[in-house]
C-alpha cells in the first residue's frame, strides 16, 4: 500500500487555463492546429459547394469531402513529423 506522503492521483496545475495549455501544446507542435483549421476549411468548403454539385451523387460527394480533409489532416501530421525530426537531428548537430 502507498505511503499518505505519496499521492496515488495525478496533480494538476490550477493555474493554467485551457487556452494557455492549448497555446503551449500548439508552439511544440505546430502543425496540429494547421491541420485542424485545414480540415475545418475543406468541410467548410463542402458543405458550401452542396447545393452546386450538379448531378452528382450526394454519397461521391461526401467521399470526395472526407478524402480532401483526411489528405490535409495527412499532410500536416507529415509535415510535423519532419518538422520535428528536422529540429531533432538535424539541428542540433549544427550547434
Amino acid at each position: 500500500m502507498a505511503s499518505s506522503s505519496e499521492d496515488v492521483l495525478p496533480t494538476f496545475e490550477l493555474n493554467d487555463s485551457q487556452t494557455s495549455k492549448l497555446i503551449k501544446k500548439s508552439k511544440e507542435s505546430p502543425f496540429v492546429p494547421i491541420g485542424f483549421a485545414g480540415l475545418l476549411a475543406v468541410v467548410g468548403y463542402g458543405l458550401y459547394k452542396l447545393r452546386s454539385r450538379g448531378d452528382t451523387k450526394m454519397s461521391v460527394h461526401l467521399i470526395h469531402m472526407r478524402v480532401g480533409a483526411q489528405g490535409f489532416v495527412v499532410g500536416a501530421m507529415t509535415c510535423g513529423v519532419l518538422y520535428s525530426m528536422y529540429k531533432d537531428y538535424l539541428a542540433k548537430s549544427k550547434d
